[in-house]
């Protein structure tokens, strides 16, 4: 029988070259000539194109929260909404997992998609299924696998210049602890070391307007009550928030305590969330492309399925400043 190496001896062209032209690849810049020399000996050898492998169209989605779970943070809904969505455009049936990895997969699933926070134990047992991989929100390229990610260092530029151009100094943060899914590993959460870091470089950090609890509506409200009152007259003239939940909870704090926002305290939030466009004021924030997220983590997959690919990769998803009424200029007394 005859093959491609064949043809491409007796034509003095690459294999490359000649499976392009039978696959009648019209991006192929190759001279006319050569194209039908390649056909014509393709014929006389009587050479047969080998069908190709059918696609499994069937994919794992394993989502690290629970049901429960992505109720109260939304932002891993959305993810997991658009990565089902972009697996439907792309006729794929999808099974879902919430919040535990299967102890099996079904003969018939072609790849997985991860969405969430795994540790490395979580990373080495979905990496023992043998089957394409890619995590969404989380970095595993250092454990060779495709990863779709957000660029939180550009997000918090992004952040630090909008911050200064509004004249702020006194700069407070209200963040969140975090595990992985399985609880074995804290989690260093990117927004709060890089915007420590960025603070400081620009001679505006304070470590006691710093406050950690958990990434809810009700922690937000308990660390800026905790604020006020242990910082009074010092309370800083702006607060970013590592999520839009936390924000909120802070807002009613200030609120409850008649301080005003944002002529007292402007407000920043993380996610962009559709709560924060309808709470008053409306919640200046930072936005993430969840649809981003779950497309280009379906996209990536599927190129692992169907192209073979062997080197791993990495998706970095920008982000944009929405300003609204929570924020406003800051302006020092001389």
């Amino acid at each position: 029988m005859a093959t491609l190496k064949d043809i491409a001896k007796l034509a003095h062209v690459s294999t490359a070259t000649v499976s392009r032209v039978l696959n009648e690849d019209e991006t192929l810049s190759v001279a006319e000539e050569t194209r039908l020399k390649i056909w014509a000996i393709a014929e006389e050898l009587q050479y047969k194109k080998t069908p190709k492998k059918v696609l499994n169209r069937h994919i794992q989605l394993i989502q690290w929260y629970s049901q429960e779970e992505e109720l109260d943070d939304i932002y891993y809904q959305a993810i997991r909404l658009a990565a089902e969505k972009t697996a439907e455009a792309n006729h794929l049936t999808v099974t879902t997992s919430f919040q535990t990895i299967p102890n099996s997969l079904e003969e018939n699933v072609a790849g997985i998609c991860a969405i969430g926070k795994f540790s490395a134990h979580e990373v080495d047992q979905l990496q023992a299924f043998h089957r394409p991989l890619v995590f969404i929100d989380s970095d595993h390229m250092q454990h060779g696998s495709d990863s779709v990610v957000i660029d939180f260092q550009y997000a918090i530029g992004l952040l630090l210049s909008e911050i200064t151009s509004l004249g702020h100094q006194k700069i407070g943060f209200l963040g969140g602890k975090e595990y992985t899914q399985d609880g074995r590993e804290k989690l260093i959460d990117p927004r709060e070391s890089f915007f420590r870091q960025m603070l400081s470089e620009k001679g505006h950090y304070q470590p006691d307007y710093f406050y950690k609890g958990t990434f809810s509506t009700e922690s937000g409200k308990e660390m800026m009550t905790q604020a006020i009152k242990d910082l009074g007259q010092e309370l800083p003239t702006l607060f970013f928030c590592a999520n839009d939940a936390i924000a909120i909870g802070a807002m009613r704090s200030l609120q409850d305590a008649a301080i005003d926002v944002p002529k007292r305290v402007s407000i920043i939030g993380f996610n962009d969330s559709n709560v924060a466009r309808y709470v008053y004021p409306t919640l200046s924030t930072i936005r993430v492309d969840t649809e981003a997220l779950g497309k280009n983590g379906i996209s990536l997959l599927l190129e692992r399925i169907n192209q073979d690919q062997t080197m791993t990769r990495k998706v970095s998803i920008a982000t944009e400043f929405i300003a609204r009424q929570s924020t406003q200029t800051f302006y020092h007394e001389d």
